[in-house]
Formats: structure tokens, sequence, C-alpha cells
């Protein structure tokens, strides 16, 4: 059993990771900024939650208090998903996102790098850092950063990379393809494509859906990013991603395939956002060699998978908010 502390465990990534960790029989303390949502939106709820303790806590607000339960727990691992995340509307108020994704985590890592018992740090970065890119991405590609959230999450990676050479911070660094899965946030295209089907709504479809992704499913993500935290070497990257691609407009297709609706009838073409990359293919031959990790889920099994937790929840669902909400 190990003892891990899950910054930011009320995103999707970080409440499936805690409920990966769980399963697995180890100790896991959470963190994030508001208090938990309902728990459609919680995967760790939907298991036996022993061994699970959880703190509101906000690293812009409370770093202080949030030291003081890493300190009392004593973990041997940190895993931070913690970050303003959306990409579009980081060009509305650019500063927040340097704020958290910046600021607020260099004050952290600058604390962490004195806790003699941490084994490794997991920070969870993001492939946005490369920009549009052609061919396949390995790790060590350069940044090119082309959104407000891109550059912060870039300007953060630089800090830790230079805060591993200085003083050996035990810093891992993951960059997975787009996630999905069960208990994903309703703004996100696959719950979103699925949500707006059960209630008689069109979809809009930015660009027209042209843009190319690999998805993965939120339990390899687990996986991997557990493997990378207890075999990882400090100051390297792991991709973790499929080998499957497939346009956004394609994913909507076989969406509306599986649940037996017109795609004409379900969707509408809206303009592309703003720096919104065309394309990034992650090469994950890394973690598949020195971690002996590879993704398990089929993307077509897990969009059913994810419209049966719809389906499940529904009456939760729909009344949650539809569209991102953004908190400083």
């Amino acid at each position: 059993m190990e003892k891990v502390v899950v910054i930011g465990s009320n995103s999707f990534s970080g409440a499936s990771f805690v409920s990966y960790l769980l399963q697995e029989g180890n100790e896991a303390v959470g963190i994030s900024r508001s208090s938990e949502p309902p728990d459609a939106l919680l995967p760790y709820k939907w298991h036996q939650r022993s061994g699970f303790r959880f703190y509101p806590l906000d690293l812009n607000r409370n770093l202080d208090d949030i030291l003081a339960v890493i300190h009392d727990f004593r973990p041997g691992y940190v895993v931070n998903f913690a970050a303003q995340s959306m990409v579009a509307e980081s060009w509305e108020h650019p500063e927040d996102w340097f704020q958290t994704n910046v600021v607020a985590n260099v004050k952290l890592h600058d604390r962490l790098r004195r806790c003699d018992f941490l084994k490794k740090y997991v920070h969870v970065s993001t492939p946005e850092v490369y920009g549009s890119c052609q061919g396949s991405v390995r790790e060590d590609a350069p940044y090119n950063p082309s959104t407000p959230y891109a550059v912060s999450r870039a300007a953060c990676d630089m800090s830790l990379t230079s805060f591993q050479k200085a003083y050996g911070f035990p810093v891992v660094f993951t960059r997975a393809a787009n996630v999905y899965g069960p208990g994903q946030q309703l703004y996100r295209i696959i719950p979103r494509t699925i949500l707006f089907i059960r209630l008689g709504r069109k979809l809009p479809l930015h660009g027209g859906g042209r843009s190319v992704r690999s998805f993965i499913h939120i339990r390899d993500v687990a996986d991997g990013t557990w493997r990378v935290a207890r075999q990882g070497v400090p100051g390297e990257v792991y991709h973790l991603s499929t080998p499957h691609l497939v346009s956004v407009r394609e994913l909507v297709e076989m969406i509306c395939r599986k649940m037996s609706v017109s795609f004409a009838d379900h969707v509408e073409i809206a303009d592309e956002r703003l720096g919104k990359d065309a394309a990034y293919v992650l090469d994950s031959a890394k973690a598949h060699a020195l971690l002996g990790w590879s993704p398990v889920v089929e993307l077509e099994h897990g969009v059913e998978e994810t419209i049966a937790w719809m389906d499940k929840y529904f009456d939760e669902l729909r009344r949650q908010p539809l569209s991102y909400v953004h908190m400083k």
C-alpha cells in the first residue's frame, strides 16, 4: 500500500485516478478548490471509499493549509491534476490561467522540493504545449504553444525542469491524448454529444469537426499515470496515447450511430475556435518500452460505457451546467 496525495481530485482525471488508487489498495488524500460535486461526476464514489480523505483547499488561496495536510500525511507520491484547463476560454481571462497554472504551481513546487519523504511528484501536463504538429510527436519535441492555456502549461513545465536540474526535485511528467470515459465534465465533446442527443438539442460542431485527435479511456490513463509515478525517471516526460486517430466529426458520427439517431438531425456546423490545434499525434513508445504500459480499452467500447453512464445518471446530469463555468 502506498500513500498518495492527489491535487485536483474533483477533476475528471483526478477523481478517476483516485478511484484507480483505491481499487489497487492504496491510501489517498484528495485536494481540490471546491466541495465535491455530485456522485455522477466523481468516479471514486462509485466504489468503496475506505482509505480516502478529501480537503476543499485552493492552490491560489490555501497553500499553507495544503502543505500542512501533506506534511501530516507524509505521502510517497503527490500527483497534480490541478489546472485552469479550458483552451478557448483562456483568451478571455489569460491572467487567471497564468495565476493558477504558473504562479500558484511554482509556489507549491518550491515548498514540495523541501519534503524529504517525497519519492516522486507527478505533474500532469498536456500535449497542447507542442502546438499544432505534423507526424508523430515524441517527448523531446520543442514547445510551440498557441493559446494562453498552452503557454501557461509550458511555462510551468519549464520551471519544473529547472527545479529538477537545480535541486534534484523528483518530478516526472505525463502528457495524455484526449481523455474520455464515465464521469467526464459535460462540456467535453463525448459526454456533451451524448447529452445533447438525449435532450433533443443540436450540437454545435466547431470547424465542422475537422480536427484529428486520439481519444484514450481514462482507465488506461490512470494505469499509465501510476506506472509513471512508481517507475518513471525524474525529469522525464511520458506520453499516454493510442494509435487510433479519429476526426471529431467521425467521433460524433459514431456516437450518433451508437444512439441510433441521425447526424444531420442533431449537429450544426459552427465557426472554429481561436488557436485550436488541427492535430497532435503522440508517440507513446517510451511508456510501452520502459513502463510496460499499453492502452486496452477500444474507443467504441469506451463510448458505449460512457453512454451507459449518461443513461444511469441522466436525471442528475441534466440538471448540471452544460458549459464550462469559469472560477478564478
